[in-house]
């Protein structure tokens, strides 16, 4: 056991299931963000949030100008790799071909909130991710009955969740997801999927023993503006990981510039179900805990994501593994050095 211990709702996936006259969805991918029936498969890609602010006059806001024209190209091209894909074996080509589904999604956020001076466990970040992820939903589906029109529905239309009285064909079963995005989000430089940030200042371990500093662009941005941003400061917060503690940073950063562990379960919960409202397919998430959480404390999570009307979810007890992906602690120090002399 590495006390990750990820859960599943079936019977609540199934409910969502676009195409129940094909059966009953039986698979859900590794990072529990995509559920498929036999033989299925589908095609991912994530918009980086993080580039979707823009900044009017003396307001932050999000930029749906820019949304609603990337939306639109992520669903034409998620559903022409279908069509030029190369499939393993004919029977995950007719399933993926039967359904046609996508799972457009997002990555970074958390750094989106940064931008906009939100703290992740608000209610304005909750009502900021409904709003965002209702609109990439809403386009994405306005997209995919556009594509219907020009080339025609998915071929099990007929029996799907959209065969009603007056509704339009569709050309995808399914449009959207959220993924964990963990390796695209190292390429594009910004925080993974829906997660907040793991901290500030952090140690990446990654294969063949290599490790990599991470500061967090924006909050490195925001205590340089401030004057604080110090040789000592990054020391404090690679050791510790616990920036709200740091006196001689200003308050408004040590509240926006939220980290994992400060973020309650309770809050966790909140953000998953807002963007699951708003997926078709399922959410990918963790809920952070401390390396003293108690068995307890782990199942009412379980029983609170069920209750919010989630698929699934994912738990993580720090210190359960031997090498963690992502650490604090005193291998920064010299990585720091480096960083702050190269600075």
């Amino acid at each position: 056991m590495t006390g990750d211990p990820g859960f599943v709702f079936i019977d609540q996936i199934n409910a969502a299931n676009p195409t129940p006259q094909l059966g009953r969805i039986e698979i859900i991918s590794g990072c529990g963000e995509q559920t498929l029936l036999p033989y299925e498969s589908c095609n991912l890609g994530s918009i980086n949030l993080a580039r979707m602010v823009k900044n009017d006059g003396d307001k932050i806001g999000v930029d749906f100008d820019t949304l609603s024209d990337v939306v639109p190209l992520a669903v034409r091209f998620l559903d022409n790799v279908i069509d030029v894909n190369k499939f393993p074996i004919t029977k995950i080509e007719e399933m993926t071909k039967r359904t046609r589904k996508i799972g457009l999604g997002v990555m970074g956020f958390a750094d989106m909130l940064y931008q906009m001076g939100v703290p992740y466990n608000s209610d304005r970040a909750v009502g900021i991710a409904r709003e965002v992820m209702r609109f990439i939903r809403d386009k994405a589906h306005e997209t995919s009955r556009q594509l219907a029109r020009e080339r025609g529905a998915f071929p099990a239309f007929k029996g799907s969740i959209f065969d009603v009285e007056g509704g339009e064909p569709i050309r995808n079963a399914a449009c959207t997801t959220v993924a964990p995005t963990g390796t695209l989000s190292i390429i594009a430089g910004c925080s993974s999927g829906i997660e907040p940030v793991f901290a500030a200042v952090f140690v990446r371990n990654i294969l063949d023993g290599e490790n990599l500093l991470e500061v967090n662009s924006h909050f490195e941005k925001a205590a340089k503006e401030a004057g604080v941003c110090s040789l000592d400061l990054l020391h404090r917060l690679v050791t510790c990981n616990h920036l709200h503690e740091q006196k001689d940073v200003p308050e408004y950063i040590r509240s926006v510039f939220v980290t994992a562990h400060q973020v309650s379960p309770e809050w966790h919960v909140k953000i998953q179900a807002a963007f699951q409202e708003f997926t078709d397919n399922a959410v990918s998430k963790t809920v952070n805990f401390p390396k003293e959480a108690t068995r307890q404390d782990i199942a009412s999570v379980f029983n609170m994501a069920y209750e919010s009307g989630l698929k699934g979810i994912t738990v993580y007890r720090d210190d359960s593994r031997e090498l963690q992906p992502l650490c604090t602690g005193d291998a920064g120090i010299e990585l720091v050095k480096s960083y702050f002399k190269r600075k």
